[in-house]
């Protein structure tokens, strides 16, 4: 998944890896860390026994820029872990900035929509929208929010 991500919508080198996000009840049991890490400061080790089931966000050194994910504060983002645990058995998703190599991160949905059209991204997921390939080939922004030109994939604002 780490090389996907990298070579189809972050364009950038092979070797830089992706943080993981777990819910917080979790962590220690995918992690060695002691306490939440919501915001991405600590960098931990992966336990032995799980670096292999989660390879995508461990690093060549064994260690992880962990993120903590609690029910009470972030309860959309939590219930996607469950439920992406309830699928796989892993509690743990890939955890990175919604942009391309060399450029500022999306802060709008123009922006998110216009890194999704550049991208080889199979879904973009906007609050409660899911646009998926038949939004990028239709260009899915509407005239009154900006519209998007099939022959460059650019949004005009």
């Amino acid at each position: 998944m780490k090389d996907l991500l990298n070579e189809k919508i972050k364009h950038r080198e092979a070797f830089r890896p992706f943080a993981p996000s777990v819910p917080v009840e979790d962590a220690s049991r995918f992690f060695e860390i002691a306490g939440e890490s919501p915001y991405m400061l600590q960098i931990v080790p992966v336990r032995p026994e799980q670096r292999s089931r989660i390879p995508a966000v461990t690093h060549v050194d064994g260690t992880a820029r962990v993120q903590t994910v609690s029910r009470e504060t972030n309860p959309v983002y939590y219930g996607l872990l469950r439920a992406f645990e309830r699928r796989t058995g892993i509690p743990v998703l890939i955890n990175t900035s919604l942009n391309l190599q060399g450029e500022p991160i999306a802060c709008t949905p123009e922006d998110a929509y216009r890194c999704f059209v550049r991208t080889e991204m199979d879904h973009l997921v906007l609050g409660d929208h899911v646009l998926g390939p038949d939004a990028k080939r239709a260009g899915a922004i509407t005239r009154e929010r900006g519209a998007v030109d099939p022959s460059t994939r650019e949004l005009a604002i």
